[in-house]
């Protein structure tokens, strides 16, 4: 079954490099792709499959329902009084709402807080995930690591009409308070899944390939940047704010495989 798992990880890994790689190279070419609905139904896919083959879908059960329901709850609540990200709406693009939010997007919100968590882990490999301190600073640097994708993905998605500034913003259009907001969501959801863990035994990043395909997603998303983009300064953002911590969780990662074996 495991074996099964990872065959199909692999399978929606290339699914989702393809659809990154042809994002990137639209400047030039426009290759077959699937939408921005389509894109986060696969990457969505992409996340679950390879954490059930990483941890379980016990686990990763758990993990699903603290994103969902916190990334939901908090967004209806954004969304209604401007309190915790700012003041916006979701326009019609992303399909059926519960409320005033998008189905789509409390999976959107697993989409990404699972390569994320995966980036965090590796960079802070080797600390206890099962103490207090432990889950708290993995929690941290992993809204940290969340948001940099954030500070890239909204200003291109909000331009898009996807959801709606409606007092714009000073970075790119985005108000400063979204970005608060989405540390606070995340970092809930990592202490969340955290505490819910913390008495099982934790081997989620190993180092090798099949468990790096997450930060090779994170740090790929981020050099699609690097090309062409209507917001051309996004691309120094890009380059700081995700190549640079995915290649150094890569590096993390492989550098010391077998004193990280010891450790897991």
């Amino acid at each position: 079954m495991n074996r099964q798992l990872k065959s199909l990880a692999w399978l929606l890994f290339g699914g989702v490099i393809y659809i990154i790689l042809a994002g990137g190279l639209s400047p030039w070419t426009q290759l077959p792709t699937l939408g921005d609905t389509g894109f986060t139904l696969v990457f969505l896919a992409f996340s679950i499959v390879h954490c059930a083959a990483s941890i379980g879908w016990k686990r990763t059960g758990l993990f699903f329902a603290v994103t969902a329901v916190i990334s939901y709850l908090l967004e209806e609540i954004g969304v209604r009084t401007g309190w915790i990200y700012g003041a916006y709406h979701y326009s019609a693009m992303l399909g059926a709402k519960l409320g005033d939010v998008p189905i789509l997007i409390p999976l959107a919100w697993f989409m990404m807080i699972y390569p994320s968590w995966i980036v965090a882990r590796a960079l802070l490999r080797g600390v206890d995930a099962h103490s207090a301190v432990g889950i708290c600073s993995y929690a941290v640097i992993a809204a940290i690591v969340m948001t940099a994708w954030d500070a890239i993905m909204d200003p291109g998605m909000s331009a898009a009409g996807n959801w709606i500034w409606e007092r714009g913003g000073s970075y790119f259009g985005v108000p400063f308070q979204n970005y608060f907001g989405w540390l606070l969501t995340t970092f809930l959801v990592y202490v969340g899944a955290g505490l819910l863990w913390r008495k099982e035994r934790d081997g989620t990043v190993n180092g090798n390939l099949f468990a790096a395909l997450p930060v090779m997603v994170y740090a790929f998303y981020g050099l699609s940047y690097m090309t062409p983009r209507p917001m051309p300064a996004l691309q120094i953002v890009a380059f700081f704010a995700m190549v640079m911590p995915g290649l150094l969780a890569l590096m993390r990662l492989f550098l010391s495989v077998s004193q990280f074996d010891d450790e897991t």
